[in-house]
């Protein structure tokens, strides 16, 4: 039942990625892909929230896995931010993938730090 409910969940979480992307992208007046930067630093924010909310409580490991890995597996999305850096290097853009990419991870340690402090 577990592994039903955590497919289900990712089916869930990619749907509110490409809403969460595509609201980013009517706002964003740049070339720069900042719609995956949100998506990303909101997933570490609220797994960090779900890893210090599911130690503090003792909760079953069947919450993690369909929250967690289900629904926040399904949202956020390493390889499209991969793609998106390697798509700016081609674009002769290096300063702008280097931005993206390590903005994306000290946003995202950031985020996932700051989840666990609101438990911890």
């Amino acid at each position: 039942m577990t592994l039903l409910l955590a497919a289900l969940a990712g089916g869930l979480g990619a749907a509110a990625r490409f809403l969460v992307d595509t609201f980013v992208a009517r706002w964003n007046r740049t070339s720069f892909p900042l719609g995956t930067i949100v998506v990303n630093t909101t997933a570490c924010f609220l797994l960090g929230l779900l890893t210090g909310w599911t130690a503090a409580v003792t909760a079953p490991g069947a919450v993690a896995a369909i929250f967690g890995v289900g629904f926040l597996g399904g949202y956020s999305t390493f390889s499209t931010a991969m793609v998106e850096g390697a798509r700016l290097v081609r674009q002769r853009r290096p300063w702008a993938a280097i931005a993206h990419s390590g903005g994306m991870l000290v946003l995202g340690l950031g985020a996932a730090a700051l989840g666990l402090l609101v438990f911890g």
